[in-house]
């Protein structure tokens, strides 16, 4: 155990950047929870990366605003065809997702595969670079999260308007796997929403954002002491939130939901 990785320099960003991701990820998990359609965020960031991997493929400057640009664009035409078979084919809405998400994946190995540094590029895709991320990086990304949550909730997205649901998933997701990577987005928008689905609406959001801010902490503080891939240990951390915040939830019987979240498909 090495206490001196506890180096605020490098944490610091990376911790900021999980908060800001599980801010929006929170309320739109708990949207994809109750809507029954759990893998959309997998398809749409494995179609955002896709983006990305064709870019550099065209040769396109890794930083540069033509990225993203083409993962903007390959997460919004993904999420407009998501709609249209929601719309078309609700009964086998989660089985088109899965088929869009392995679709992605496979287009990725084969852009990658004469590349001599593909594996690390997939690598790096889907596990993510958090302690990379410097807080320059953090400022363009909160302002498109704080815009994203007044629209969400000052319009009743879940409810009101399934069209621009998906294309503010599809924008927020983009922003957050280039910051964290697959796993980290699929856990951080799924698990605290799991953990905190047994909770009345208002208590189990503030317990889903605890739970999510809490994996992010220990997570990165984990990965630090023991020198560990942080995407990957954030994840089994946020894992461990989510079952204590489903156990708790007996010791608050006002908080108690009469009946779970649960899927509901259309």
């Amino acid at each position: 155990m090495n206490w001196a990785a506890l180096d605020l320099s490098i944490l610091g960003p990376a911790l900021v950047a999980g908060l800001l991701v599980v801010a929006t990820h929170v309320p739109l998990g708990r949207s994809v929870l109750s809507r029954g359609i759990i893998f959309i965020d997998l398809a749409i960031a494995q179609i955002a990366g896709l983006g990305v991997i064709a870019a550099n493929v065209f040769g396109w400057e890794t930083d540069g605003w033509m990225i993203q640009v083409a993962a903007v664009s390959a997460a919004m035409l993904g999420a407009l065809f998501l709609h249209w078979t929601e719309k078309r084919f609700p009964e086998i809405q989660e089985a088109l997702i899965g088929v869009v998400f392995a679709l992605g994946a496979t287009m990725g190995l084969l852009l990658l595969a004469n590349n001599p540094h593909g594996g690390e590029e997939l690598k790096d895709l889907l596990v993510g670079q958090i302690l990379w991320v410097s807080f320059s990086q953090l400022i363009p990304v909160a302002v498109l999260y704080a815009l994203v949550l007044v629209i969400w909730f000052r319009f009743d997205v879940p409810k009101a308007h399934r069209l621009l649901f998906y294309l503010l998933f599809a924008v927020t997701v983009t922003a957050s796997v280039q910051l964290v990577g697959v796993y980290l987005v699929f856990a951080s928008l799924i698990i605290p929403a799991l953990g905190a689905r047994n909770y009345k609406a208002r208590p189990g959001l503030a317990v889903a954002y605890l739970l999510g801010a809490a994996g992010y902490v220990l997570g990165l503080v984990a990965s630090a002491l023991f020198d560990l891939p942080s995407g990957a240990v954030i994840v089994w951390t946020l894992a461990v939130m989510g079952i204590v915040g489903g156990y708790l939830v007996r010791y608050f019987p006002s908080a108690k939901a009469e009946r779970p979240m649960v899927a509901s498909h259309h």
